[in-house]
């Protein structure tokens, strides 16, 4: 694929999260954001929280491979090859078609959010972080996708391709958004 392609509909899936965050939730009280559907299910809440907690991971290391790409002035590649690893992690994220999940998947203890985090701090927080994610995306235009390494939150011998790692965290974005958005349906059809 085109790597400016790439970075383009990467950016365009962010901006969609961005704007909902800012033109829906921000207008939900913090009791809608706290509810769970169910004894042991996230709440919207949650669901940010746990975006959050990759976010504080990744975004500073997206942009420590980015700063590190402009510093030995790495040339941009017209296309992204995608690496095994890096496909496998991100098919495995990304929701179908229909909003669907291919499967469930549980979070690792050191992702796993509070019982009753604050919404209203956690939605704020997610909404810099989506910011963040776009002006990483457009820097990396200037760098080479193919070459440039981020270290997985499972292990730091674990690395993928920066293009990947835009890619496996867009796709977990999304993964959990949809399930913030379904627990948020649930509230508002509880309260009517």
């Amino acid at each position: 694929m085109e790597s400016q392609l790439l970075l383009e509909q990467l950016q365009e899936r962010t901006e969609a999260v961005l704007q909902k965050a800012v033109s829906e939730w921000q207008m939900l009280s913090p009791e809608q954001l706290s509810h769970q559907p169910a004894p042991g299910a996230w709440s919207a809440a949650q669901c940010l929280e746990h975006l959050n907690i990759y976010g504080r991971y990744y975004l500073p290391e997206i942009e420590k491979a980015i700063r590190l790409g402009k510093m030995n002035e790495q040339e941009p590649e017209k296309f992204f090859r995608s690496g095994w690893l890096g496909a496998y992690f991100t098919r495995l994220m990304q929701p179908q078609r229909d909003g669907s999940l291919k499967s469930k998947m549980k979070a690792p203890k050191n992702a796993v959010p509070a019982a009753q985090p604050d919404g209203r701090a956690m939605l704020a927080e997610f909404i810099d972080q989506q910011e963040t994610m776009l002006r990483l995306l457009d820097e990396a235009s200037e760098v080479n996708l193919n070459t440039l390494r981020v270290p997985t939150s499972l292990s730091p011998w674990i690395k993928l391709k920066l293009g990947d790692t835009f890619g496996f965290v867009v796709a977990h974005i999304e993964r959990h958004v949809l399930q913030a958005e379904r627990t948020m349906e649930l509230e508002v059809r509880s309260e009517r």
